[in-house]
């Protein structure tokens, strides 16, 4: 199958460790695209409910194929979000082609474009940090909740629903911090002169012209694998939100869970090397000493 080319990929909020992420999905759109770069706009691997007894397959095979990226010497930027912000602490860390940054600044055609995860602006992050942790717990027994609706409702011959896009989209106070959020995200942006704003943290794609008094700027949003199963694609010197929903190519595609063994993060940081053709080094060994101690 040719793989469709793409200039740039930005993916979020995938939560690989956790029972809402939809692994499977993911790969399959992974396994259908080319891309000249590649950018990981944080909450990749969810530290804070990760669990060693829960990781399937799949969730092993998505990491692999981002390791397959940087072997081919293709650009691949890790942003740390709040999920697995004990990455932050390696920030500068460089891997063959993998760079950890907390933000990230490019040109792309003569625009400039701010990249960064966003739990920066979450007044709740900032401040209530076990209150977050506790509603992100919940957020995803929701999310395991919703699966097994979905899968009764299919048999059924219904639709599927999502309870998360329902409260998101009918609790005032929710739709009303999803607007503040872009807001102060924008008005920053515009501040410093950015043409373009790409974040994550709030699992709501979006890509959208915001003007104030003192400019404007198009912000975008990668949205999420957890739900919405979609990303930002920079292609053709446009940029546009990718929907999986929407790709009956990559749901085509098959995947063969049964070749893929079992891995400690350390034996995978192991073979990622020897496939580089590097030694390791001390940055090496605490990124793998931290995912396995997470």
């Amino acid at each position: 199958m040719a793989k469709r080319e793409v200039d740039i990929v930005v993916l979020s909020d995938i939560h690989l460790g956790t029972y809402g992420c939809h692994a499977t999905e993911l790969l399959r759109y992974l396994k259908s695209i080319k891309p000249k770069a590649v950018v990981l706009n944080g909450d990749i691997i969810d530290v804070w409910q990760f669990s060693k007894r829960y990781w399937p397959a799949t969730h092993m095979m998505v990491v692999k194929h981002l390791i397959g990226y940087i072997a081919k010497d293709i650009p691949v930027y890790y942003i740390p979000g709040n999920h697995d912000e004990m990455l932050r602490r390696f920030k500068g860390f460089h891997l063959g082609s993998l760079k950890i940054t907390n933000k990230l600044s490019l040109k792309i055609d003569n625009k400039r474009v701010w990249i960064f995860h966003g739990d920066v602006f979450d007044v709740v992050m900032q401040h209530s940090r076990w209150l977050a942790k506790l509603g992100a717990i919940g957020y995803d027994t929701l999310i395991l909740i919703n699966r097994m609706v979905n899968y009764f409702s299919e048999k059924m011959g219904r639709g599927k629903i999502s309870f998360s896009k329902k409260v998101k989209n009918t609790v005032k106070s929710a739709v009303k911090f999803i607007n503040s959020f872009e807001d102060t995200v924008c008005d920053i942006a515009i501040e410093n002169n950015y043409d373009y704003v790409v974040c994550g943290h709030i699992h709501h794609p979006e890509i959208k012209n915001v003007t104030t008094q003192q400019g404007s700027v198009v912000y975008m949003n990668s949205g999420d694998w957890i739900e919405n199963l979609t990303a930002l694609e920079y292609s053709e010197g446009k940029w546009s939100i990718y929907n999986y929903n929407e790709d009956l190519v990559a749901q085509a595609i098959d995947i063969n869970k049964k070749k893929q063994g079992k891995e400690t993060a350390k034996e995978l940081m192991a073979s990622m090397m020897l496939e580089l053709n590097m030694k390791p080094s001390k940055g090496f060994e605490g990124v793998a000493e931290a995912i396995e101690a997470a």
